[in-house]
């Protein structure tokens, strides 16, 4: 490997992961960061050339990727979720669109000074958000699920229908006049037909062989996953044959069809799914950034700018609203819809081969298509990245807007942890299969969920309360860790607790396996028999605030209390696990939940 390539390698992995990772941490938008560590490597420094490097493989594998996302964004489109939100839905991809494509046009035109080729050709990329910069961003903001299936089947959806747009846009722009201008449109309308009803046929087929091979148990663990991606790649590569923008149809239809024809076995491979799109995300931010040229960026003007705020404050917004005029979206959604619309990756391959070819065309001002598309990507990205979670919470669109806790089984000492817990500033719900069990909960004003945690019912039901942490205490413990296990890639390894299996079943070589449970609320001996005992014996939970007098107190170990919880009021808490290590420190203004005796609780 050459030392350039070398470079390459090492900037672009280490770089997006780094930046992924300090996203993370300080609840940043990681699209803004890969987007920055980009320009910077790129047009900034000059020390990353992408394309050079590459050379012509460059663009072919940035499409391949974009097909592998956009085929993991059609996993997430179940069709049960247009129940509530299929209005919404239908509007922003069938209305919205065309409404936007003219918006967006007639701005190029009268705001950004363009001819009117170009015009409907930046009008035509500009109305795709893209599943590369909306799933991110979606993961990241706890969005109610209804406002969620807006945004995420918008951007899924539209993407290779704008790709389609688009080539259609540049057909007849690049249409030489002495063609039969009604044989010509006639000739590309049945070609857009055939092409997507390939795609669809395509789509559905793979889906359906994938379903049997699974079914007939005829694919071994180790192939499920290479054959997704190969699949996935293969509908892409077979549907470009017959026009840009169907291969990126098909793979979409292939994921859906396999998300709606319950393939047995697809949920285990969403972990692996999730994380090699979020690394195949990092790369294509960065190198696709880093590819842009000095030379694009210096034509940058104060036309552009303007068009940019008007595509970015007008055009967006007034399509938002005309399109859903006597729907059944509220106020609130409508606001949120009409502003959050960040471009990615999709519009950025799209304007570069399109406005190439548009020059070639003899179209002088088509050279501006690239920087104008570039300057709507990189404003969304920054005002959207940074705005959404912010405004989704003033127009009380998030589920929560601090850590909320979700405890399953409802034993008379998980209720009174429930409710003690509550009261002190902290979201709870509590689940169990016994609707009677969950009465007294209910009647204490905690949010129940009757529910089985091992069903997909559950599991999305509890997907559409407020819960960032788990804790099971029913009284079997196999149970217990069987509903971690399922839920550990909603929730992260690291927030799913469970009441500890027992001191000798704790053993991670003879007992129940780490990979098999979630870790032990508090100390291996706090059982649910113990706790049970205690329970029947008087013992109570209590919620104790920590002040300057009582910390040194608080803060040591104690016979007489068994601390559970530490609240951290408006910011979040900390679940007790010996499996994490010692306690974390106490200050003023921390809330200690503890289990307590009757001579101490009230």
């Amino acid at each position: 490997m050459s030392q350039d390539a070398a470079c390459l390698v090492f900037l672009v992995f280490c770089g997006g992961m780094a930046a992924q990772w300090v996203a993370w941490k300080f609840h940043l938008p990681a699209i803004v960061l890969l987007f920055g560590l980009g320009l910077l490597l790129g047009p900034g420094l000059g020390v990353l050339h992408p394309d050079e490097l590459i050379g012509p493989l460059f663009h072919p594998v940035v499409s391949l990727a974009v097909a592998l996302i956009v085929f993991e964004g059609g996993l997430a489109l179940d069709f049960r979720q247009l129940g509530e939100a299929g209005e919404g839905v239908l509007r922003l991809t069938l209305v919205a669109l065309p409404i936007n494509w003219v918006l967006g046009s007639a701005a190029a035109h009268y705001v950004g000074g363009l001819t009117w080729g170009p015009s409907f050709l930046f009008g035509s990329i500009v109305v795709v958000t893209g599943p590369t910069v909306v799933l991110p961003l979606l993961r990241q903001a706890k969005l109610r699920p209804r406002i969620a299936a807006f945004l995420r089947w918008e951007a899924i959806v539209n993407d290779p229908i704008g790709a389609i747009l688009a080539t259609l846009v540049l057909e007849v722009l690049l249409m030489r006049p002495s063609e039969d201008t009604s044989v010509h449109f006639v000739s590309i309308f049945l070609h857009v037909v055939i092409s997507l009803v390939v795609a669809i046929g395509l789509g559905v087929g793979g889906g359906w062989s994938v379903r049997e091979l699974f079914v007939r148990d005829l694919m071994p663990e180790t192939l499920k996953m290479p054959l997704l991606l190969t699949m996935a790649l293969a509908m892409y590569g077979l549907g470009s044959l017959f026009m840009d923008g169907a291969g990126l149809a098909a793979a979409t239809v292939f994921g859906m069809a396999l998300a709606n024809m319950k393939v047995p076995g697809l949920n285990e491979l969403q972990r692996m799914k999730e994380s090699l799109v979020v690394l195949i995300v990092s790369l294509l931010f960065i190198l696709l950034t880093a590819d842009l040229h000095r030379v694009v960026l210096e034509r940058l003007s104060w036309s552009i700018f303007a068009l940019t705020c008007a595509v970015t404050f007008l055009v967006r917004p007034l399509g938002i609203y005309l399109a859903t005029l006597r729907s059944g979206l509220s106020t609130g959604e409508r606001i949120f819809v009409g502003w959050i619309a960040p471009r990615g990756i999709v519009a950025a391959a799209v304007a570069g081969v399109s406005g190439i070819r548009l020059t070639e065309g003899g179209f002088a001002d088509a050279e501006f298509v690239m920087p104008a598309v570039f300057a709507v990507i990189a404003a969304t990205m920054l005002l959207h990245g940074f705005s959404l979670r912010p405004l989704a919470r003033k127009l009380h669109l998030t589920l929560s807007n601090v850590p909320a806790l979700a405890i399953v089984g409802a034993s008379p000492w998980s209720r009174d942890l429930a409710v003690v817990t509550q009261k002190a500033g902290t979201p709870v719900t509590v689940v169990d299969t016994s609707a009677r069990a969950l009465v007294p909960a209910k009647r204490a004003g905690v949010a129940v969920l009757h529910a089985e945690m091992l069903s997909e019912a559950g599991a999305e039901s509890l997907e559409e309360l407020p819960a960032d942490y788990l804790i099971t205490v029913t009284p079997d413990a196999i149970y217990n860790g069987m509903v971690c296990a399922h839920l550990m890639p909603h929730f992260g390894r690291a927030r799913v607790y469970q009441v500890s299996p027992g001191i000798k079943r704790l053993d991670e070589y003879r007992g129940l396996s780490r990979d098999a449970r979630g870790k032990v609320l508090g100390e291996p001996a706090w059982n649910f028999t113990l706790l049970d005992t205690l329970w029947q014996d008087g013992w109570r939970f209590r919620a104790e605030p920590v002040t300057e007098a009582n910390m040194a107190v608080l803060a040591q170990a104690s016979d007489e209390r068994l601390d559970f919880l530490v609240l951290k009021p408006g910011s979040g808490f900390s679940i007790r696990s010996v499996e994490d290590g010692p306690s974390a420190s106490l200050t003023e203004g921390d809330v200690l939940v503890s289990f307590m005796p009757p001579a101490v609780a009230p």
